[in-house]
């Protein structure tokens, strides 16, 4: 894949790590010039320092065969800029950081894919890890709902039950749906099917409405009470 990717900085240096370990063609452009040499020394791909809000940085980055742009600069009107010129020059893929969230509907208005502010985002994951110290990772889906991933305790409800079990024993509600089962540490998920029986100890992939609400986590022992 080629990519141009846009920053080098605080987001843009692990992106350009992460792609160039990928394997994919890369071409960063930075504007700073001591970030572009530190990056230029860093990683195999080519460095442009220069100034990604002009369509002719672009195009010297090869914009017109790259199949995706994406934008990681520390300020919104930089990377709407750059989104716009991306797709002038009919860059297939797009995708840009928003650092102030009253400017994520700008970028949806314009057809670009986004990622809120990332410091906020690690601030708010590391908050979890100790308000829910049972959950593993999550990711939040609009205003309430999660997609979390737990480990079912010895004491859970929903232990030794099978999914239709636990859903006619109303402890699935209608907002909540067991994604993947991953058991024995073996790293290959199980797609639930009703019959599906959860044991303790199973890491399960959970999508909740309401999100994971101590109401929610009790079901699999690990309620507020229980961490």
């Amino acid at each position: 894949m080629y990519l141009v990717i846009v920053g080098a900085g605080d987001i843009g240096t692990p992106l350009l790590e992460i792609a160039t370990t990928g394997g994919n063609d890369v071409v960063a452009i930075e504007r700073n010039e001591e970030r572009a040499e530190r990056a230029s020394r860093q990683y195999d791909c080519l460095v442009l320092n220069d100034d990604a809000t002009t369509k002719e940085t672009l195009r010297d980055a090869g914009a017109e065969r790259a199949d995706a742009l994406i934008s990681t600069t520390d300020q919104d009107a930089t990377n709407v800029m750059v989104c716009l010129l991306a797709q002038e020059l009919e860059i297939p893929n797009i995708v840009s950081v928003v650092h102030n969230p009253e400017h994520m509907n700008l970028f949806q208005q314009i057809g670009v894919n986004t990622m809120q502010n990332p410091q906020r985002l690690i601030a708010e994951y590391l908050y979890r890890a100790v308000e829910r110290p049972s959950i593993v990772d999550f990711m939040r889906i609009g205003e309430e709902a999660e997609v979390f991933e737990i480990t079912v305790g010895p004491d859970a409800p929903i232990a030794g039950m099978s999914l239709r079990e636990a859903n006619d024993a109303g402890l699935l509600g209608e907002g909540m749906l067991i994604v993947a089962v991953e058991r024995d540490g073996d790293g290959e998920p199980l797609a639930p099917r009703g019959n599906t029986r959860i044991e303790a100890g199973d890491l399960l992939t959970v999508y909740s409405g309401d999100g994971a609400t101590p109401e929610v986590t009790d079901i699999f022992g690990h309620g507020e009470g229980n961490d």
